[in-house]
């Protein structure tokens, strides 16, 4: 596959996960809303669900637009050959100004999630660090090994003391390990700290780790789209609540738990993204949550989030489900789905030999009136690459290509397709 059309095909999926986003956010939010009492367990489930739908649906769509291959977009190519690109008959609206801007799109993406990607491998290597090389301390070491074997953990947790961290961390998975701040080891009461470290035992049982990192790469391949971020907040959210009942459960005292949580948030320690910390999502709905376990009611502010989404999927349902349909024309024609050209149907045209020594090069734009089966009618040059050849050799070969007929309201219509060809020898 060329270049181009593997830019176009990745454009045209991140443009789809606009409104596919939208859709699974509003789904999720719905059931989050019916689920507002149900256990932290069975929340967690579904937003995890959600967010790896947010993963695998663009997923499909990138296998399904590479598969499509040279019908997706046009580019340039070897010397001797040539792109080609269809170009929709009414290019004016948003739609067709993202098809002509797939390549800045894409460039603008992969250089935000590469900036992403960095910064979680530097936070993933500067936790790496820590756990090799930061003190040790055997009194709580001993205490924590003591804890983790009541709760049922058959395998070593390591514990490092850390300057200047802000607040617990779990880090790691087949060796996990607890970074501790410096100064709740020296300035916390042990039970209460103890209890952090309970919170933090919950992380490691539940391999919530590795979760983690999933939701990481998630956030950084989709970064642009709210119910990504959202989904994610909801997960740690729901996360830290049941990593708070498995602390108070194996301690029997949620109250002590809820008095660490209050110590923090007195000290108004911030939450880390790369790892579990004892001080996720809201620390007072957590406090309040472990005293005093009340049914929530509907909270129509809550609601707004989902209302939100809802009028993205609105607005965003007649957005196209794939390529074909983003570059239909919606104007004057009333054509509703364009008519699409497989250029793996025919040959490639042949670079003259007299264009080729003489160095010409253009862009030849071919007019195909097409009838109701998406056979050839005619075909002819719109616009000249300036070279009588390289116009008959690209217009005799591109007319044997098969099309795929365009639609009105489900019904095939003869129409005018316009394509380009780029003959080039860079």
């Amino acid at each position: 596959m060329s270049a181009p059309a593997l830019v176009a095909a990745i454009g045209w999926t991140l443009v789809h996960f606009v409104w596919q986003g939208a859709v699974l956010g509003c789904v999720v939010a719905v059931l989050l809303t019916l689920l507002r009492n149900a256990r932290p367990e069975t929340r967690y489930a579904v937003a995890c669900l959600g967010l790896l739908l947010c993963l695998a649906w663009p997923a499909v769509d990138l296998a399904l637009l590479l598969n499509e291959g040279a019908g997706v977009a046009g580019g340039k190519q070897t010397p001797g050959g040539a792109g080609v690109a269809a170009v929709g008959p009414n290019a004016a609206g948003l739609l067709p100004w993202l098809g002509q801007n797939l390549g800045w799109i894409v460039a603008l993406w992969a250089s935000c999630a590469g900036a992403l990607g960095l910064r979680m491998a530097v936070g993933l290597l500067w936790i790496g660090r820590a756990a090799r090389l930061e003190s040790r301390d055997p009194v709580w070491q001993d205490r924590l090994s003591r804890l983790a074997e009541h709760c049922g953990l058959g395998r070593e947790v390591r514990l490092r003391v850390v300057e200047g961290l802000a607040s617990p961390i779990t880090a790691g998975w087949w060796r996990p390990v607890v970074l501790v701040p410096a100064s709740l080891v020296a300035g916390m009461p042990p039970q209460l700290l103890e209890a952090l470290l309970a919170h933090e035992l919950g992380h490691v049982r539940r391999h919530d780790y590795l979760v983690n990192l999933l939701q990481n790469v998630i956030e950084t391949l989709l970064f642009y789209h709210p119910a990504v971020w959202w989904l994610s907040r909801r997960i740690r959210a729901e996360r830290e609540q049941i990593a708070d009942d498995f602390a108070a459960r194996h301690l029997g005292e949620p109250r002590r738990l809820a008095l660490a949580l209050s110590e923090l948030e007195k000290l108004q320690f911030s939450c880390h993204h790369l790892a579990q910390a004892a001080n996720g999502g809201d620390l007072m709905a957590r406090i309040r949550r472990l005293l005093r376990p009340d049914v929530q009611a509907l909270n129509w502010k809550a609601a707004i989030p989902v209302l939100g989404l809802a009028v993205v999927c609105a607005a965003s349902a007649h957005a196209p489900a794939n390529r074909d349909t983003a570059s239909a024309s919606t104007h004057r024609t009333g054509v509703k789905q364009q008519a699409v050209v497989d250029f793996n149907s025919c040959r490639k045209p042949h670079y003259p030999k007299t264009d080729l020594d003489l160095g010409h090069q253009g862009t030849v734009t071919l007019a195909f009136m097409l009838d109701e089966k998406g056979k050839v009618l005619d075909v002819f040059v719109r616009k000249s690459s300036g070279y009588a050849g390289l116009d008959e050799a690209a217009r005799s070969a591109l007319a044997l290509c098969s099309f795929r007929p365009a639609l009105e309201d489900g019904v095939p219509v003869r129409t005018m397709v316009p394509v380009q060809y780029v003959w080039t020898l860079q």
